[in-house]
C-alpha cells in the first residue's frame, strides 16, 4: 500500500508542476480543466491509499417512501433534529462528534414514512478524507434528499459544505443539462450536432480527445461550463436537492437578516429557520421537506363496499396510469378510466382517463373494463 501511495505522490507532485507552469488563456483553460480533475483524483487516490481498513465505510438500506440525510458540521444540531422529526433517540451532547454512526428515524408526514439519516458531522477538507468525510459523503448519495443542518452563529459553513460537495463534483439543486455524446465507428470522427453549451465547437471536441472520445455524435442542448461537462463526460457528477434548516435562531437575534443572506447567495435553496432544541418550526421543516421532495399522496378507494383510503405515495406529475401500474400492473391493461375526487379536479367527484395528471391529496377510483 505504501508503495502505491508513493506512486500517486509522484504522479500529483508532476500534475500540479503541470498546473502551475501552464499559463492560463483561452487555449489552455480545457486542458487546465483536465488537470483540475486528475489533481483532484489523485489527492482522493492517496488518501484511500492512507486510510483504506477492510470493512471501513456506511451501508445504508433505503426504507420508506423517501430518504432524507442531514448533513452538517459536528455540533450543528443533527442529531438534536433528528430526534424531533423522526421516531428515533440519537446521542446529543453540547460539543463535537457526538454521532459516530449514521443514525437512522422515520419521518411520518402526510400518511408518508420518509427515512431520515443523521449523519456524521462533516469538517473542511472532507472530499479528501478529513474525518472521514469521504465514506459519509459516499453514504449521503443514496438520499432523495440533503437536508443542511446550519448553526446559525456559524452561517458561513454553508459555504465549506458546498464546496466540500462541488470538489467532489455534487451540484446542488441544479438539473442534469441533457446532453447526449454517442460514440460511434472510427470513421466518423466528433460531429457537434446541437450545441447550445455556450462554448465553441472546438473546445468541446477538445475536451472529448482529451478524455479518450475521437469519434462520437453529440447533442448538447443547454449550457454547461468548461469543468461541469468534463464531469459529466467522464461520468463523475452527482445531482441533489438540498434545503437548509438554519438552526438554534433563538440564540440569534439577527436569525432572519442571516437566513436572508443564504437566500441571497444560494437563489435555488429553501432555509427554514428553526430551533431543533425549543422545537421552533419543526412542523414547517417537514413541510418543506415533504415539498422538496417532489412527491405527492394519493388515496386510492374501493368503488363499492369498503370505505377505508389506501394512501399511495407518487412522484409529482405522475397520472392515473402511473398510480394503476404501481397498484397493480394487470389493472394497467384493464384500466377504463377513474374517479377523482380532489384538488386535481374542477368539481366534486370527476372521471377521468388514463392521463389526467393527479395532485397531492387526490382520492382515486379505479374503473376496469368489464
Amino acid at each position: 500500500m505504501s508503495d502505491k501511495k508513493g506512486v500517486l505522490e509522484e504522479k500529483l507532485q508532476e500534475l500540479k508542476d503541470e498546473y502551475k507552469n501552464t499559463k492560463y488563456n483561452k487555449a489552455t483553460n480545457i486542458h487546465l480543466g483536465i488537470l483540475r480533475r486528475k489533481i483532484a483524483e489523485t489527492k482522493k487516490e492517496i488518501i484511500e491509499a492512507s486510510k483504506r481498513r477492510k470493512g471501513e465505510g456506511f451501508f445504508i438500506k433505503k426504507m420508506g417512501d423517501a430518504t432524507v440525510a442531514l448533513v452538517g458540521f459536528p455540533s450543528a444540531g443533527k442529531s438534536s433534529l433528528i430526534n424531533k422529526i423522526a421516531r428515533t433517540k440519537s446521542k446529543t451532547a453540547q460539543y463535537a462528534f457526538t454521532t459516530t454512526s449514521i443514525i437512522p428515524g422515520t419521518m411520518l408526514y402526510k400518511d408518508t414514512h420518509i427515512q431520515v439519516f443523521d449523519m456524521p458531522g462533516l469538517i473542511e477538507g472532507a472530499h479528501i478524507g478529513a474525518g472521514g468525510g469521504k465514506t459519509i459523503i459516499a453514504a449521503m448519495k443514496v438520499a432523495d434528499l440533503i437536508v443542511f443542518v446550519i448553526d446559525v452563529n456559524q452561517a458561513h459553513q454553508l459555504d465549506t459544505l458546498m464546496e466540500e460537495l462541488k470538489a467532489l463534483n455534487i451540484r446542488i439543486n441544479k438539473q442534469r443539462p441533457k446532453l447526449s455524446i454517442a460514440e460511434t465507428d472510427s470513421n466518423t470522427s466528433i460531429i457537434i450536432e446541437v450545441n447550445k453549451s455556450g462554448m465553441p465547437d472546438s473546445d468541446i471536441i477538445l475536451i472529448l480527445r482529451e478524455l479518450g472520445i475521437h469519434n462520437a455524435k453529440v447533442r448538447i442542448r443547454e449550457k454547461v461550463d468548461v469543468d461541469e461537462l468534463i464531469a459529466l463526460v467522464a461520468e463523475k457528477i452527482y445531482y441533489m436537492k438540498a434545503i437548509v434548516a438554519l438552526n438554534k435562531i433563538d440564540t440569534n437575534k439577527n436569525h432572519q437578516k442571516i437566513a436572508d443572506e443564504i437566500s441571497a447567495k444560494y437563489g435555488s435553496i429553501k432555509v427554514v429557520q428553526i430551533s431543533a432544541t425549543e422545537g421552533i418550526n419543526i412542523e414547517k421543516l417537514k413541510e418543506e421537506i415533504y415539498k422538496a421532495l417532489d412527491i405527492i399522496t394519493i388515496y386510492l378507494k374501493p368503488r363499492m363496499g369498503d370505505e377505508r383510503l389506501m394512501p399511495m405515495v407518487l412522484e409529482s406529475g405522475s397520472n392515473v396510469g402511473d398510480a394503476a401500474k404501481i397498484f397493480h400492473t394487470e389493472i394497467v391493461d384493464e384500466l377504463q378510466c377513474a374517479y377523482v375526487s380532489g384538488p386535481s379536479i374542477k368539481f366534486g367527484k370527476q372521471r377521468v382517463g388514463a392521463a389526467h395528471v393527479l395532485k397531492d391529496g387526490d382520492v382515486v377510483t379505479f374503473i376496469k373494463n368489464k
